[in-house]
């Protein structure tokens, strides 16, 4: 059968060939590729390159352990060690009787997950403009390693680049995802792989590649380098300014933050800085969805900023490979999933191990593991992932549909419409799997009801109402490292109460102005520059070139020979207050 003829009904399923207008906040020109999506088991499309070659990732051995239904652990000393990457298990049942990979058949593709969450289910309904509920005018940041513009997520306005504030941003790997956590979960959260109207989505064949909310935009703020190593610093920052500048530069506001961070610390919410930032998104109106951790009960306590209460932290669930794995029924609590206490679990659990999505090649993820491509994917465009940052950016997308149908909800409203009576997981406990996982279409009816004018609602709304303690983060910034610091060539920690700067950390003087989303003036957060000063939109497909100078900044310790890749090469981590153990739960689940 000619490709080009392939139908389903009367509807005719088309890649993506757009020409790539986007708008990113001032800095370096990206290289830029654009490619067709297409029909994975019918057109096999060329995997776009990034602008790094997959040479220039550095390559670390790592040892592949067992780890749930056959997923590989491959482990990167100076990077993301525990990440779960490629099953095995999951590409053989996944294929047909030519050894290509059906969507229809994998427990962990994205049509399968959002069967059976209900999102496809909402997707042919309406919000009250008559539009199809797919997340359309919604925005989510992704606050991550940055999102490449491969198929699925380079399409017209699809992706906006905030600031990068990682420590790549002085130079041309600016605004590149080199570690590609990010763009995989962005193609969960938001992919798009066709370019029907959304009035066509709820029918789409299994091997279009949809995210959960596929008419969602992305907000791509860049914290991770290409190992994946990040300060406790540059995520505050990066909260700050998600919670100062909440609208595109089309106007869509964003209404969601998707963070699959977070760290060891020990301290409380309410003294934390990193839960204090997170949970200062929630109160000025954004929901922020964050991973739980992937150290399973070996700690007896979720990740910063997962710890905070208010805001809503995800836990993974495992389908043991099974179609119907994602029910409550059949679906268990993945084994690395963060099991918290009594006092703090998770709010709801779901699907995360062995997904499928989004490849960034050329990214160290990508180079490091070859047996996370999906076998018998003709594209080369997918990869396999699992870990609560899957969980978490499947929760992502699900927020922005219910915003869409009920664009009034509050965040408080949002997290009880998600935890509200959605079952309980037969084979866990409370702990493990907090309300339950998680369930579309009861989610949407709690909704509902959140936002009528009758007794209930009124009843409901004011059970909605979250009365924890505020957080004002007046504890300790090292502390809120959980024990995870950069070292520089020399062998110098980043340690003590400064931020990845080497500034004097004044948690007094930064909360009164995060509080008052104020923190950020420009390029400059708390005073010192971090990054451009403006959105800078593209005409014709091209990027605005526009970098800080390095003489802007002021510290001695981050000086332009310090700030070089030569001496902070590859952004290592210290080896000896970061265990490889701990890695999982401690940066990015």
């Amino acid at each position: 059968m000619d490709p080009k003829k392939l139908s389903l009904r009367t509807t005719q399923w088309l890649g993506t060939t757009r020409s790539l207008r986007t708008t990113r906040w001032l800095g370096t020109t990206r290289c830029l590729r654009t490619i067709r999506w297409g029909v994975a088991a019918v057109v096999g499309a060329t995997a776009v390159a990034m602008c790094v070659p997959a040479g220039s990732a550095p390559v670390v051995d790592g040892e592949g352990v067992s780890a749930g239904s056959g997923a590989v652990v491959v482990g990167v000393t100076s990077g993301f060690d525990g990440g779960k990457w490629g099953d095995p298990v999951a590409d053989a049942v996944s294929k047909d009787s030519y050894g290509k990979n059906q969507a229809a058949k994998d427990p962990g593709s994205l049509y399968t997950v959002e069967k059976a969450i209900g999102a496809r289910g909402l997707w042919g309904k309406k919000d009250k403009s008559g539009l199809n509920l797919t997340g359309q005018g919604v925005g989510i940041a992704v606050l991550d390693s940055g999102v490449a513009l491969v198929a699925g997520l380079d399409s017209a306005g699809k992706v906006t680049y905030g600031p990068d504030l990682s420590i790549e941003a002085n130079g041309a790997l600016t605004q590149q995802d080199t570690f590609g956590h990010g763009t995989f979960m962005a193609g969960i959260i938001a992919g798009r792989g066709a370019t029907n109207p959304s009035s066509d989505l709820p029918s789409a064949p299994a091997n279009v590649q949809l995210g959960v909310a596929p008419d969602a935009k992305l907000l791509a703020v860049k914290l991770a380098s290409t190992d994946g190593s990040v300060d406790v610093s540059q995520v505050i920052a990066a909260l700050d300014w998600v919670t100062q500048h909440p609208v595109l530069p089309d106007g869509t506001r964003v209404r969601v933050i998707s963070l699959s961070y977070g760290t060891d610390s020990a301290q409380t919410y309410l003294a934390d800085p990193l839960a204090a930032a997170a949970e200062n998104a929630w109160r000025h109106g954004i929901v922020v969805v964050t991973s739980a951790g992937n150290n399973g009960s070996d700690n007896g306590r979720l990740s910063s900023p997962a710890i905070d209460p208010h805001i809503i932290a995800v836990g993974a669930t495992d389908s043991s490979n099974r179609l119907d794995g994602w029910t409550r029924d059949h679906t268990t609590v993945a084994s690395y999933s963060e099991v918290g206490s009594t006092d703090r679990q998770v709010d709801l659990v779901a699907p995360g191990t062995s997904l499928v999505s989004a490849r960034a090649p050329g990214s160290l993820i990508d180079v490091n593991n070859p047996s996370g491509l999906v076998s018998g994917d003709v594209s080369g465009q997918l990869f396999r992932g699992s870990g609560t940052s899957q969980a978490t950016a499947v929760v992502s997308g699900s927020v922005a549909l219910l915003l869409q149908a009920y664009p009034d909800l509050t965040p408080d409203q949002v997290k009880y419409a998600l935890t509200y009576e959605i079952g309980v997981v037969k084979h866990s406990t409370s702990i493990a799997a907090g309300a339950g996982t998680l369930n579309l279409s009861k989610a949407l009816d709690t909704a509902s009801h959140l936002s009528g004018t009758d007794n209930t609602a009124t009843t409901l709304r004011a059970a909605a109402v979250q009365s924890f303690p505020y957080s004002t983060g007046q504890g300790s910034i090292d502390a809120a490292r959980g024990g995870s610091v950069l070292v520089d060539a020399d062998g110098r920690d980043l340690s003590g109460e400064i931020d990845v700067q080497g500034n004097a950390w004044d948690p007094a003087a930064w909360w009164q102005a995060a509080s008052n989303a104020s923190s950020w003036s420009g390029g400059a957060w708390l005073g010192n520059i971090w990054t451009g000063d403006n959105w800078q939109p593209a005409s014709g497909g091209a990027l605005s070139s526009s970098r800080w100078s390095s003489s802007r900044w002021s510290s001695s310790r981050w000086s332009t020979a310090d700030w070089s890749s030569s001496r902070w090469s590859s952004s290592r981590w210290s080896s000896s207050r970061w265990s490889s153990s701990r890695w999982s739960d401690s940066t990015w689940s």
